[in-house]
């Protein structure tokens, strides 16, 4: 079979737009121009649009995905067990999340009361799964398998009034780092708050604190663009402006050293 940007669209649900633009940035040709100048995708073309689906549902960066599938190794069954592995996690992440919500129907309409801790599980769960997917092989190398176990350990034993606080302050992180931005200066006073509240944060769910573990992650922040993508997304240079104000902060220059 063959298809023009027009069918495969309305086979695969992806915008015409959308097509012509995986074209632009190399991320799915199409397997010949007619004569007619319109795009034609084949079977392979096909396989691979269903690839990138599966990616983005997963919430893979285009140009993450343009790299993993245009190595000269890829491997689609390869590929295809790692999606299912991962659906699989997601599935069993929306399952308790759609349990929790029954359950708090159920309650809320004159039922059995939902335990506080069972409110929040499938929250903490999604968390942890969300920053494994997008961070965990970069922590792992960085702290070591015990630590990052550890940490999540710590997390999916939090009391609801820890919960809530540690999301309340991230929150808060956020606008103070806009705030803090603005006076373009990480030792001012509210710059050093903003530094002690990331401290706090941490502590939340870390199993232990040490300055050079807070020093090493600000760090990364800056070296990993998905880390920056997120600070970044609040202020631009909001990234870098951290770090800064948390090496001040820990009494370190910028290689992270007393």
């Amino acid at each position: 079979m063959e298809y023009t940007v027009k069918k495969l669209a309305q086979l695969s649900g992806v915008s015409s737009r959308t097509l012509r633009y995986y074209d632009q940035i190399g991320l799915l040709k199409p397997a010949r121009i007619n004569s007619s100048g319109y795009r034609i995708y084949g079977q392979k073309e096909v396989d691979r649009l269903q690839q990138i689906l599966f990616y983005r549902e997963l919430e893979v960066s285009l140009d993450e995905i343009i790299n993993i599938i245009n190595q000269p190794t890829f491997n689609q069954i390869a590929a295809l067990k790692d999606h299912y592995s991962h659906l699989e996690k997601k599935r069993a992440r929306l399952d308790t999340l759609m349990a929790t919500v029954e359950k708090t129907i159920i309650s809320k309409q004159g039922g059995k009361p939902v335990p506080d801790k069972e409110k929040f599980e499938g929250l903490k769960e999604k968390m942890i799964k969300e920053n494994e997917h997008k961070y965990g092989e970069e922590i792992r190398k960085k702290y070591g398998e015990d630590t990052v176990n550890n940490s999540n350990a710590k997390l999916r034993g939090m009391s609801q009034e820890d919960y809530e606080a540690m999301t309340n302050l991230g929150t808060e992180i956020l606008v103070l780092l806009k705030r803090a931005h603005e006076t373009q200066d990480p030792a001012s006073d509210i710059a050093q708050e903003l530094a002690a509240k990331h401290k706090e944060w941490l502590l939340f769910s870390w199993p232990s604190y040490s300055k050079e573990a807070h020093a090493g992650l600000v760090e990364m922040y800056v070296a990993d663009e998905r880390f920056t993508a997120f600070y970044d997304k609040t202020v631009k240079g909001g990234t870098q402006f951290l770090r800064e104000a948390v090496l001040i902060y820990l009494g370190m220059d910028k290689e992270g050293t007393s």
